[in-house]
């Protein structure tokens, strides 16, 4: 990826933000900003669908090789394990049901932090087929922007 392509990819990646409210925003940005400092190799994977923002990061190109996701929407930001039904959660920190994903909802980028999630964030880690890149800077990769999305501000018509 050249450096022009990275720029436009951080430029459109501030624009998909840039359409939450500010506190939102904020949050997004933090938590981003948490997951590349410990995962400074990792790959972001962003898609703007019509549900949520979503940026995985993820240990090669591949989605099926994500770690975590941040996924925001109107209503907040979750973080989202995609092999979640397979962790130890002996703290029963992990909401949802489904056959293989869980999540956290993430009303400050502090929760990262909490022993309970990080060892969740490492156990996510360590259940990776691909282990994460020795060395480099990481890649932000714009994988999907959908034409039609739900409203990402109470203000814009989402329903509370």
């Amino acid at each position: 990826m050249s450096d022009a392509e990275a720029q436009l990819a951080e430029v459109q990646l501030d624009g998909f933000i840039a359409k939450f409210d500010p506190a939102n925003q904020a949050l997004i940005r933090d938590v981003r900003a948490a997951l590349k400092s410990r995962f400074p190799t990792g790959f972001e994977l962003v898609w703007d669908n019509y549900n949520f923002l979503v940026i995985a990061t993820c240990t090669s190109e591949r989605p099926s090789d994500a770690i975590v996701s941040l996924a925001a929407g109107a209503n907040g930001v979750g973080l989202s394990f995609y092999r979640g039904a397979e962790l130890d959660d002996p703290a029963g920190v992990l909401l949802g049901e489904g056959v293989q994903n869980r999540f956290i909802r993430l009303p400050d980028a502090s929760v990262l932090a909490r022993p309970e999630v990080a060892a969740l964030i490492d156990q996510a880690a360590e259940k990776t087929r691909i282990p994460l890149p020795a060395n480099g800077t990481g890649k932000l990769i714009i994988r999907s922007i959908s034409a039609k999305q739900r409203p990402r501000r109470y203000d814009q018509g989402a329903r509370r």
